[in-house]
């Protein structure tokens, strides 16, 4: 990975989790600055992984190579203002913000400069993130693969052609830790309700979606629905469950929820 300066605008955790991987993977921590108005934020990073940090954004992104912009959707407009100060002419600028377009982001810096979106998922915090990417055509290939190599410091990337897909990222991927979640709860409150304890109940239910989620992993020639059927012995037990799922159509609630999201994120690109 080429080593550029980087200057992360934002201490949350998705940058925290961008930098342990960057430097855990031998990145020079030299290289890297992150910002927060809270020294608290800050000292954090600075303790763990000896980068720098500093509550000034325009100096740190004066400095750097690269910028990427990690703040709230609702704050991203007040951080970029005094970055309008810049000639971002060279920079790579990259944004891990929801719910704002290149377009918007561009009148927000006040620039011409070609952008790359980014939409991590919080698994990004072990290690096992999947991150949707977006850029035009006309972002050079080393600026492309600068923000990709980035993004695999913390799991899989993809990149989508249109910048609308990235909306579809946040459906099947971003939101989709939470999709999991959900479905753990209800399948461990019903294993309390069967009997079990709580932490028992937890033990079943997360070992069970841990193997699961590596068996997926590690039988890449195989479908998903091959996977299902290999446990799904006709008449039996888990042939019942999944009778029941469908019967009460799964499929159709998860593909209500995924378009619930998209739709959502449509709503937010018009909020900012």
């Amino acid at each position: 990975m080429e080593q550029k300066k980087i200057a992360f605008i934002g201490a949350g955790n998705m940058v925290r989790a961008i930098v342990s991987g960057l430097v855990g993977n031998g990145y020079p921590a030299t290289h890297i600055i992150a910002t927060a108005p809270s020294e608290t934020r800050r000292l954090p990073l600075e303790q763990e992984f000896a980068i720098s940090t500093t509550a000034d954004n325009l100096a740190a992104a004066r400095d750097a190579d690269v910028v990427v912009l990690s703040v709230k959707p609702q704050m991203m407009e007040e951080v970029c203002k005094p970055l309008q100060a810049l000639d971002f002419q060279g920079k790579l600028v990259i944004s891990i913000a929801a719910g704002i377009s290149c377009q918007r982001l561009k009148q927000m810096l006040g620039t011409t400069q070609d952008l790359v979106r980014v939409m991590p998922n919080t698994p990004s915090q072990l290690g096992l993130g999947m991150s949707g990417l977006y850029a035009p055509d006309s972002l050079s290939d080393a600026d492309r693969t600068f923000a990709q190599e980035l993004m695999q410091a913390v799991g899989k990337t993809c990149w989508v052609a249109q910048e609308s897909g990235i909306n579809n990222v946040i459906a099947a991927a971003g939101s989709a830790p939470a999709y999991f979640f959900l479905f753990m709860e209800a399948m461990q409150a019903e294993a309390i309700a069967q009997g079990f304890d709580k932490a028992t109940a937890r033990l079943l239910v997360e070992q069970s979606a841990l193997g699961a989620a590596s068996m997926v992993v590690n039988n890449p020639q195989s479908e998903l629905s091959t996977l299902r059927e290999n446990v799904t012995s006709k008449g039996g037990t888990t042939a019942e469950a999944i009778r029941t799922f469908n019967h009460h159509q799964l499929s159709d609630i998860v593909a209500k929820a995924m378009r619930a999201a998209v739709e959502r994120a449509q709503e937010m690109e018009k909020l900012f």
